[in-house]
């Protein structure tokens, strides 16, 4: 089937379910883990959730219907998450007809899902990413049947519209433009559980970010495996620029983006764009070194990183750059670890999330000889984390004493104080106290002093709603 036949079949399981479940009150809930991806396949799973009838509810333990969407990442996530699924044993066995479902990327792995139906006989079904439109389906299938279904390695792919995301925030946004990956970096499960590149079509995610900002949104972020890897009718560049041209007070940012496809052309919008286009950018280096970049199917060089970072700081000189790193990849040398540290110093990120490498099943990697001992990937993890400490707070040190825009995200109560979050255009975390109403102030663009920094965070007293103030 296409994407519209998809979509009239989902929409049609919908309604079966809705009839299904007429007057009977039930509940339903949604446990996450893992990326933004993620997160935004959720916001569908909720949306879902609803107009099949159900109301939706943070008591898990009290649900109706307990979806898990789960991460592959790293072996740590998905014991995470198995560990989770394991705590509803007692739930499903005091509540038969309750419907436990584990999704994402982990029930995409064959391996896993053939784990969860043996030992995991508590769960209803397992549904891959690719096949989210399917969720209706099976979930009807569970309440005429009763039987269990593992659905993975069966989709072609196309890409699926008409599923409006019951979002989590009222005033940030993800926005999924593709899905999949093509590019199979030699550590990475994400192609195999994702599946290939597939593309939205423009006018839809144009659309859908005018929805969002009409309807008061303040931020907006492009999400994709390899979000610059996007083509429908027009490239990634034109569809940043596209957006970035629609009417309103807000902040637009994208994620993630892989070196190979850092086109000089989405460069220069990024800096074309300074009010609209957040100056921030994730760049992913994984390894200073060469050798290990080629192992790891990485297709490019350090000197091509550098020209693209060159570039980037050229049009947008006060650009956050922050990056990714893998620690103890198979084969890697103290020379190879020694010019990963190297380039932090030279390129100094503003923040680098730091992995220690975890053998995927089903990747190249995972098969490689030279496989580094725990004890010598943990002593680089601490060497390198203690010096990007150091360069992060270097970097956040002219934030001292200036005001900065904010948007406004939580709050949280510690020692009897309540402590304010934002995130300022270069996306670094802000924290400040407020004695005011939280709805006064959550959700919106405000000014705020920085008066102490950290490696991490900064930390400030609130001006107003203008610099001035």
């Amino acid at each position: 089937m296409n994407g519209t036949e998809k979509q009239i079949e989902m929409r049609k399981n919908t309604d079966d379910v809705r009839a299904l479940l007429l007057g009977k009150n039930k509940k339903a809930s949604v446990i996450t883990f893992g990326c933004q991806q993620n997160e935004a396949d959720s916001e569908k799973i909720r949306a879902m959730a609803i107009m099949m009838g159900y109301e939706l509810t943070e008591d898990a333990e009290g649900a109706d219907l307990v979806v898990i969407n789960t991460c592959a990442i790293r072996e740590h996530a998905e014991l995470k998450a198995l560990s989770v699924v394991g705590k509803f044993k007692a739930a499903k066995q005091a509540r038969p007809d309750m419907i436990l479902a584990v999704v994402g990327c982990m029930a995409a792995e064959a391996h896993r899902a053939e784990k969860i139906k043996k030992s995991y006989y508590y769960v209803d079904f397992t549904l891959e990413p690719s096949a989210i439109h399917r969720f209706p389906e099976l979930i009807y299938k569970t309440l005429t049947t009763k039987k269990r279904s593992f659905l993975y390695g069966s989709e072609d792919f196309s890409v699926v519209e008409g599923i409006e995301p019951q979002r989590v925030s009222k005033h940030k946004a993800w926005v999924s433009v593709m899905y999949g990956c093509n590019n199979f970096c030699s550590y990475c499960i994400v192609p195999y559980v994702r599946g290939r590149e597939r593309s939205r079509d423009s006018r839809e995610v144009i659309e859908e970010c005018k929805r969002l900002i009409s309807s008061g949104y303040r931020e907006i972020t492009l999400l994709g495996q390899n979000v610059n890897s996007y083509k429908s009718d027009m490239d990634f560049a034109t569809l940043l620029e596209t957006v970035a041209n629609i009417p309103g007070d807000f902040t637009l940012r994208f994620m993630t983006s892989h070196p190979k496809d850092a086109s000089d052309r989405l460069i220069e919008v990024v800096g074309k764009y300074p009010d609209k286009i957040a100056p921030a950018f994730h760049l992913p280096l994984q390894s200073g070194s060469d050798g290990v970049l080629r192992r790891m199917n990485r297709t490019y060089s350090m000197e091509r990183y550098l020209s693209i970072v060159e570039k980037l700081r050229a049009v947008s000189p006060d650009i956050s750059i922050t990056s990714d790193i893998i620690v103890g990849f198979p084969g890697e040398s103290e020379e190879d670890f020694s010019a990963t540290l190297e380039a932090l110093q030279k390129i100094e990120f503003d923040m680098v999330y730091s992995f220690i490498y975890s053998p995927r099943e089903g990747t190249k990697a995972a098969a490689m000889e030279d496989q580094i001992p725990e004890d010598v990937k943990v002593e680089r993890m601490i060497r390198l984390l203690d010096m990007q400490g150091n360069i992060s707070k270097k970097k956040n040190m002219p934030y001292l004493d200036k005001s900065v825009r904010v948007l406004v995200d939580s709050c949280t109560d510690k020692d009897g104080e309540r402590i304010y979050n934002a995130r300022c255009p270069k996306n670094k975390l802000v924290h400040f106290k407020y004695t005011g109403e939280a709805e006064d102030v959550i959700g919106k663009f405000i000014y705020v002093k920085i008066t102490r920094i950290g490696a991490f965070d900064l930390f400030g007293e609130v001006i107003g709603e203008n610099k001035n103030d």
